[in-house]
């Protein structure tokens, strides 16, 4: 039986996952909670080695589907050593991405469509996440807030391929509404961080019996 919870944060780059996991993260400490931050591609020293591939902008020429199996793989070594042995250990798991990205990035953003799922399904098993934050923000918003830092190989795509990004995270929202929870991520962070932490309180407040709504 699944002792820990398991929770991922999705979006477009620029959406401000970072800022809200490092919130939600000191939330759940003070409650008394053991959390373990990851992310993907990477969480792993496999992981990483890949994530240097796949981000690196000398690597343009790499095809969509030599990417789409990178993330995967990365993906099957992270649940297999990370993942999993800390979700029954009984830790919260925050992941920075997880298979809603490769969907939304190379399912809708490169065109590859079902084919995404169906690798995935191979890499993660059954392991997916107790709820997903998914911080909405329209790309050409996002775009301006990472304007004036060093890109890597997918925030230099064009604005063309990142909104197609946007409309296959859109669709994820409404295959799975249970699971995914969308929040408006052009509000103050303050704002955003409140309203994840009031969801997470409902979710896992059980477990500890002392969790109450978050407010600043």
């Amino acid at each position: 039986m699944k002792k820990g919870y398991f929770i991922s944060f999705e979006g477009v780059d620029g959406s401000g996952k970072s800022t809200q996991i490092m919130c939600l993260k000191e939330y759940l400490e003070k409650k008394g909670f053991e959390v373990l931050l990851t992310r993907e591609p990477g969480g792993t020293e496999i992981g990483e080695k890949i994530r240097r591939i796949i981000l690196d902008p000398e690597n343009m020429e790499m095809s969509a589907m030599t990417e789409a199996m990178l993330y995967a793989a990365s993906r099957a070594q992270h649940v297999e050593e990370v993942i999993k042995p800390a979700i029954e250990s009984g830790k919260v798991v925050i992941c920075d991405r997880f298979v809603d990205s490769s969907i939304a990035y190379q399912g809708f953003g490169r065109g590859l469509g079902e084919c995404v799922e169906i690798i995935n399904r191979y890499a993660a098993g059954e392991c997916m996440p107790d709820v997903t934050f998914l911080l909405k923000v329209k790309p050409v918003i996002s775009g301006d807030r990472i304007r004036n830092r060093k890109l890597d190989r997918i925030e230099q795509e064009t604005s063309e391929f990142h909104q197609a990004v946007y409309n296959g995270y859109e669709k994820l929202e409404n295959d799975f509404p249970d699971r995914i929870i969308a929040v408006d991520a052009a509000r103050s962070i303050d704002e955003i961080c409140s309203d994840i932490i009031n969801h997470v309180s409902k979710l896992i407040g059980q477990k500890k019996g002392e969790m109450t709504d978050y407010a600043f």
